[in-house]
């Protein structure tokens, strides 16, 4: 998370700003009001380098080309005073400043500073989104002949694997917001990854897991995939699920049924035959 949040205005917009301020602020976080941006000599720099991780916030198209080319992590604001300003590069525009909260902001943050959002937690564990240093632990889940008797393999070579991961975050996370996630149990350990994702060829989001061998039979995959169906109709709007199981995968089928879907159909996928579960959120 960030911890110091610096707001440089050139408009006033009180008391929009002062509600932001009060949610960051109950939320740990130190907020440094710099005043009128009217110039980029205005920006604290020096002031701020003890409290940790930093988001500026602005108004000021100057003042935010100027903190991006100081490496900086920043998100400029649009709000009925400003609609002019050019932010055309900027991954992230805020506005409707009062309607937002610690979460969006920590949520955008992390965008920029290329950490990964955590999702959801569950009694026993935390789902998040991969990142690099998860790829250890999925070559030794993938290990198992059990494990991709019925699903694709992780790529042989580690480095495709990698450039993989940097390129799903980027293209997949980025735009959609969702999609393969990482398993975690709240001691850390990496035991799996579950989400949702969308496949060539078919009109419905579908719902995907795996758990490695040795949490199997504990009862990980209903828990978490409970979760994501929850979170697939509350977060993102989804009003069915499909999931698309291997013949022969009995142990994914029965999770499937206990999950609440129905089998529909029989379906050829390169090469495969798999049979395609549906359930209403």
């Amino acid at each position: 998370m960030f911890q110091t949040a610096v707001i440089l205005m050139k408009q006033n917009i009180f008391p929009a700003l002062q509600c932001l301020a009060d949610n960051l602020e109950a939320h740990g976080v130190r907020v440094v009001r710099a005043g009128r941006a009217d110039t980029a000599d205005l920006l604290p720099t020096d002031e701020i380098s003890g409290y940790g991780s930093c988001l500026y916030i602005t108004d000021d198209e100057t003042v935010y080309r100027e903190l991006k080319e100081r490496g900086r992590y920043v998100l400029p604001c649009r709000h009925d005073r400003n609609r002019d300003a050019d932010f055309a590069d900027a991954p992230y525009v805020i506005e409707q400043i009062e309607e937002l909260g610690y979460e969006e902001i920590d949520m955008a943050y992390r965008r920029l500073a290329g950490l990964p959002w955590e999702i959801l937690t569950t009694k026993r564990c935390i789902i998040r989104e991969t990142v690099e240093a998860d790829i250890d632990s999925f070559y030794r889940i993938y290990a198992e002949p059990d494990i991709t008797a019925y699903m694709e393999d992780l790529y042989a070579d580690r480095d495709e694997e990698l450039a993989y991961i940097r390129d799903y975050r980027e293209k997949v996370y980025g735009f959609y917001g969702y999609g393969m996630w990482t398993v975690l149990t709240k001691d850390g350990d990496v035991i799996g990854r579950a989400g949702i994702s969308w496949r060539e060829g078919f009109d419905l989001p579908e719902l995907g897991f795996v758990i490695g061998v040795p949490w199997q039979r504990q009862g990980y995959a209903y828990e978490v995939c409970s979760a994501i169906i929850g979170y697939a109709g509350r977060e993102l709007g989804m009003r069915k699920l499909q999931a698309l199981v291997m013949e022969g995968n009995g142990k994914s089928e029965c999770l499937c049924v206990k999950l609440g879907f129905q089998y529909v159909r029989d379906a050829a996928i390169d090469g495969g035959r798999y049979r395609q579960f549906v359930r209403d959120i």
